[in-house]
């Protein structure tokens, strides 16, 4: 899963993170399209999938903070994109790179929302931070089981922790769904998802610094490194 160009040295290195759990059509379709895409940037990056064994609640934010420790042990990251696996980057000049200062929110315009936001602090899709940015907010919070609701969390972190986000223009940062169907449409209310969390009062006291899981196996495959955990 790791490339860096062959014909010149990469101006920027990015770990390519991904939550994952049996979701093995989407994934042949993201690395299908994300090598092509990511090479023509000419980046040093690695594609890091991280998967949560069991069949309790899915736990999107603590898998990525689980992939940025990792990542973290390989190589001094300069961006940490953090990426839904069912979307896919229509415009090549949409980088996937950091923004020097603040968190930068790239999935800015996605086909199911009819290449709007659906609404103004919305985080969620594809978003690149750099370890620092990271590490200022304490990552994200562990307690999210299940769907929805980490994305505007993370959102109020960045603002809690002195911050604001960038935004790729709509014009760039457009993607598409993949296996989208009305059906989803219909599921996915365009209204920002209820807050189960007190953000405010717990950011400081439930990411990174109490982040704890049990690495299962770390494997290098061709396209990706896998990382398993409990």
């Amino acid at each position: 899963g790791h490339y860096r160009p062959p014909h010149c040295f990469a101006r920027y290195k990015s770990a390519i993170l991904v939550a994952y759990r049996n979701q093995e059509k989407q994934l042949h379709h993201l690395l299908y399209y994300i090598h092509p895409f990511l090479q023509r940037q000419q980046l040093s990056y690695t594609i890091y999938l991280i998967q949560q064994v069991g069949s309790g609640s899915f736990n999107r934010a603590k898998l990525l903070n689980v992939g940025v420790r990792e990542a973290m042990k390989d190589e001094e990251w300069d961006c940490l994109i953090l990426h839904d696996i069912d979307l896919v980057p229509e415009n090549d000049y949409n980088l996937y790179i950091c923004d020097e200062y603040y968190p930068k929110h790239m999935a800015s315009a996605m086909d199911k929302f009819q290449y709007t936001l659906p609404y103004k602090s919305f985080f969620g899709g594809v978003s690149a931070l750099t370890p620092e940015h990271y590490m200022k907010m304490n990552g994200f919070p562990n307690t999210y089981w299940g769907d929805g609701g980490e994305n505007d969390d993370i959102a109020t972190r960045i603002h809690l922790a002195g911050m604001k986000i960038v935004r790729t223009s709509p014009h760039v940062g457009r993607y598409r769904v993949m296996d989208y169907s009305e059906e989803t449409e219909l599921q996915e209310p365009w209204s920002r998802p209820p807050s189960r969390h007190n953000t405010r009062k717990m950011w400081k006291a439930d990411g990174m610094n109490t982040l704890q899981f049990r690495l299962l196996s770390r494997t290098k495959h061709p396209l990706y490194t896998k990382i398993t955990v409990d």
